[in-house]
């Protein structure tokens, strides 16, 4: 039996076909018509390859994530069989739902791709527990990375992702504080408690370039902090620091192409950006020595000045005009997934830190 990052993996990932798979998340109601209905309908005559690429796509990651957390916990024999019929009740589940949705319809059609796509995945995971890649990378883990360390591997493991949303301010996570306080807003309208709130009078400013400067430093050193919290030796962490900061260099240029197209994939790297990207390799070589408990208390410090600076800046409308191209087409459930994702990664990596520190994670 082996403590394995595909278990939480599998969890995040359900929770994304979920979100992916129920969005809007509006409108429910029942259309009077039996929710298991669309098992027995006729096929679709109309659907696109990206359709079909995407119901098989989309199942495969959690197929993957679920027989390889299988194989790796020892406690289950039939490790692909287990991970197809979760994967199928799943999907059973969501195409039901789906069925109280007016803007989503459930297809028997969708239900067969999501379960080939599972299948494909775990058939994946099969085949490399067999051909040995997964005792590799167990070892490599057990020579790169502390025994306590899955949970900063899963948030590493997502911080390139949560990046693909566009962001105001490059490899800055976690903006929030403006979006809660006119939703706070909208929510205690017309009532006296809206005067108790600590609303703002005036409208927040953009960032003075020091300050974009020193949060585009801090976001590119908290997953390096991260990091330094499990891994063992110096060298390692040299080499682990270049490249999760390539990786989210890459990440960022990948989002500013599919927002504003090939073409301006590096319009978002002016100077203060290069100069914060600098300073953050500066900053991640002259803490390769920190000790683990160390880096984790830089990290909580880093996250707590990242997430101060970030929530000062605004959304600026020209920005805001841009997210229409993830809010339109086919970007339209991909937008919700790692929206959400770049706004919680911050905190649950807040937390982390915090369980770190207090020990909790270290007894577990």
């Amino acid at each position: 039996m082996h403590k394995t990052t595909a278990w939480p993996l599998a969890l995040a990932t359900v929770c994304l076909v979920i979100y992916a798979s129920l969005y809007p998340f509006a409108d429910w109601r029942d259309q009077g018509i039996s929710p298991l209905r669309f098992l027995t309908a006729p096929l679709p005559q109309y659907w696109t390859g990206f359709d079909v690429g995407a119901n098989l796509m989309g199942y495969a990651p959690l197929g993957f994530l679920l027989a390889l957390s299988a194989l790796r916990s020892g406690r289950v024999s039939w490790a692909v069989t287990v991970a197809v019929l979760l994967s199928m009740l799943l999907s059973l589940l969501m195409e039901t739902l789906q069925s109280y949705l007016p803007s989503r319809i459930p297809s028997n059609v969708d239900l067969v791709l999501n379960t080939a796509g599972a299948w494909l995945g775990a058939c994946c995971a099969w085949a490399l527990e067999k051909a040995g890649f997964v005792d590799r990378w167990s070892r490599f883990r057990g020579r790169w990375f502390a025994q306590d360390a899955r949970g900063a591997l899963v948030l590493l493991l997502l911080w390139p992702p949560a990046l693909l949303f566009p962001a105001s301010v490059p490899l800055g996570l976690g903006q929030v504080f403006e979006r809660l306080e006119l939703a706070l807003a909208e929510v205690l309208a017309d009532t006296p408690f809206l005067e108790w709130m600590p609303m703002r009078d005036i409208e927040l400013q953009p960032l003075v370039p020091i300050a974009e400067l020193l949060c585009v430093a801090l976001g590119a050193l908290i997953p390096c902090l991260l990091g330094y919290c499990v891994i063992r030796t110096l060298w390692q962490r040299a080499a682990f620091s270049a490249a999760i900061i390539t990786v989210g260099i890459a990440a960022s240029a990948l989002s500013a192409a599919l927002s504003y197209g090939p073409d301006h994939a590096w319009a978002w790297l002016d100077l203060p950006v290069q100069v914060g990207i600098g300073f953050a390799v500066v900053l991640a070589a002259a803490l390769l020595p920190v000790p683990r408990r160390g880096a984790a208390a830089l990290a909580l410090l880093a996250l707590t000045a990242h997430l101060g600076l970030l929530n000062q800046a605004p959304a600026d409308p020209y920005f805001a005009q841009t997210l229409q191209t993830w809010e339109q087409g086919r970007f339209i459930r991909f937008h919700g997934l790692v929206q959400w994702l770049g706004w919680l990664w911050p905190y649950a990596a807040l937390l982390y830190v915090l369980l770190r520190l207090s020990g909790r994670e270290a007894r577990r």
